[in-house]
């Protein structure tokens, strides 16, 4: 049994598809195939259930499964540590993969550049993830830290650390009748024609939850994972959008587009940086909660 073989076996789990997972690990899907079948043989148990295309693992694979994700998460925390040890003066070496929520992606930039000031060869993936893939994939160890919802998802027994409060405003075009108000009710925008996020996102599903407060429930005429498309549909199509207050700064002068507080209810959430607590910790982990510590909430 070796690395590559587990890595395979993860990368299959998560893609579930053979050709997809091949893909992601850069190799053939018959060499990834074929390594996996060698490890059936070297435990002795079935791993995956057989079939035309990718059905599932066996029971026996799943046991498999969750070793592997702890020696893989093992494995790259010894070569974090070994980079370290090796680079010169210390200096930390290596990639941070982070899943990050979609209404929290124009702050990212705020913590990496941050730790880049301190750790100038520390490199980072950022990927978009929904606040319940965030959960998973730090579990599956498909991702070294998340930032989400806080007080608002199951994060019990995990490492945090606040970043931000979010609060919302009504996003909406210069030319509408709420773009001079100082705030706006969430009944008065359940009026609006609406653009939002897609109901798995943990961030739709507290707008959601507002409207419900407001007891109103409007039907959105457009619907996104993606935070730049919901901007753009307020710029270009005349629709109105509910995100986080702060986009109206972090992301530029937006021509055109004007954010108005909501108000009745008051809806307000903190979101941070969460992480597995584990001994030891990985170098780059342990960094990144360091650097988050310096940074004001």
């Amino acid at each position: 049994m070796d690395i590559r073989q587990l890595q395979y076996l993860a990368a299959l789990a998560r893609e579930k598809h053979f050709t997809r997972a091949a893909q992601a690990c850069h190799v053939t899907q018959p060499t990834l195939s074929g390594r996996i079948r060698q490890l059936e043989q070297e435990l002795g148990v079935p791993i995956v259930e057989r079939g035309q295309r990718y059905i599932g693992l066996t029971p026996e694979g799943e046991r498999v499964l969750k070793w592997a994700h702890l020696i893989l998460d093992n494995w790259q925390s010894l070569t974090q540590e070994l980079g370290t040890i090796r680079s010169r003066k210390g200096e930390l070496v290596g990639r941070l993969v982070l899943g990050v929520i979609p209404s929290a992606l124009p702050k990212v930039s705020m913590l990496t550049r941050a730790m880049e000031r301190e750790h100038r060869s520390v490199e980072f993936t950022v990927l978009s993830q929904s606040s319940e893939e965030i959960l998973r994939n730090l579990h599956e160890h498909a991702i070294d830290v998340g930032i989400t919802y806080l007080d608002n998802e199951p994060v019990e027994g995990l490492m945090q650390h606040p970043l931000y409060e979010e609060h919302y405003s009504l996003f909406v075009g210069e030319t509408s009748p709420y773009a001079d108000k100082s705030s706006v009710t969430w009944t008065e925008a359940a009026q609006e024609p609406l653009c939002l996020l897609t109901p798995n996102m943990q961030n739709r599903r507290i707008i959601d939850r507002a409207f419900a407060v407001a007891n109103v429930h409007p039907s959105p005429r457009l619907e996104t994972n993606s935070i730049m498309n919901l901007l753009a549909s307020v710029k270009s199509m005349g629709l109105s959008s509910i995100m986080p207050d702060y986009f109206i700064h972090v992301l530029g002068k937006l021509e055109g587009v004007k954010a108005i507080p909501l108000t009745n209810p008051k809806v307000e959430h903190k979101v941070g940086l969460v992480g597995l607590p584990r001994e030891p910790l990985s170098p780059l982990v342990a960094a990144l909660f360091a650097t988050a510590r310096t940074l004001k909430a």
